[in-house]
């Protein structure tokens, strides 16, 4: 009778552990990494990041299904009190939003983008070649911007689609005003990214959370007999900004 005790012992303190952690990543912190080089070189491919989910209001769950699978199905949700709503220059974890161009979700509308907030509802952008303005104003540029791309699109230039016909291209684009209570989100790898000049606006419910600092950053480029070198330690514990 004491093993089966011990052993039931063992299990509820599996499950309760099991449970606070499910807890602890849907409302308080979140591991993330980056798998494209959208950010670059703010964050890199490989890099591994804490999210601070209540910062911006912690949400219960919208979608209930099995894990590693996409069969499931929405739920009613809640957004807790925040912090602080997005401001701009703030990098931002969200879901993926509504492609106005195709009348659906581009991409699976539970998978989760991470950009630079740029503009928020009733700022005004325009990218005049490459250079964006916001109400205006040239936007501060981020200390590791990135252009990778030399050319320059013009207006006309349809290499990379926008999301509303007349609006322009990537790199000549607008001006169009953010929606109340929307955010324009851009990538800081600005000729290498899909963002709201791509798929449009970010809708507050969309928010998940605000970056803190990168805990691990690993280079797969790395042979595989360099393991210590695959490592960048110069990034671990780096804050983000």
């Amino acid at each position: 009778m004491k093993a089966k005790t011990k052993h039931w012992e063992s299990v509820k303190a599996i499950l309760i552990a099991i449970v606070a952690a499910l807890i602890l990543r849907q409302f308080v912190i979140a591991a993330y990494k980056i798998p494209t080089g959208s950010m670059e070189d703010t964050l890199l491919i490989g890099d591994f990041l804490l999210v601070n989910k209540f910062y911006y209001g912690a949400q219960t769950p919208h979608w209930i299904g099995i894990p590693f699978t996409e069969i499931g199905f929405d739920v009613p949700w809640f957004r807790f009190p925040r912090i602080a709503p997005p401001e701009q220059n703030d990098i931002v974890v969200f879901r993926y939003p509504y492609d106005p161009r195709l009348g659906r979700y581009a991409e699976d509308p539970h998978y989760e983008y991470i950009k630079r907030c740029v503009a928020t509802g009733g700022q005004t952008v325009e990218i005049i070649n490459k250079r964006l303005f916001v109400d205006g104003d040239p936007f501060p540029i981020p200390p590791k911007l990135k252009h990778s791309d030399p050319n320059i699109f013009s207006r006309y230039d349809r290499s990379y689609p926008v999301f509303e016909d007349g609006l322009g291209s990537r790199d000549n684009f607008g001006p169009i005003t953010v929606p109340p209570n929307h955010y324009f989100m851009m990538g800081d790898n600005r000729d290498n990214s899909s963002d709201s000049r791509d798929w449009g606006f970010v809708p507050p419910e969309n928010i998940v959370g605000k970056p803190l600092i990168i805990y691990l950053s690993w280079n797969s480029n790395m042979p595989g007999y360099r393991m210590f070198s695959k490592i960048r330690w110069n990034r671990l514990a780096m804050v983000i900004r």
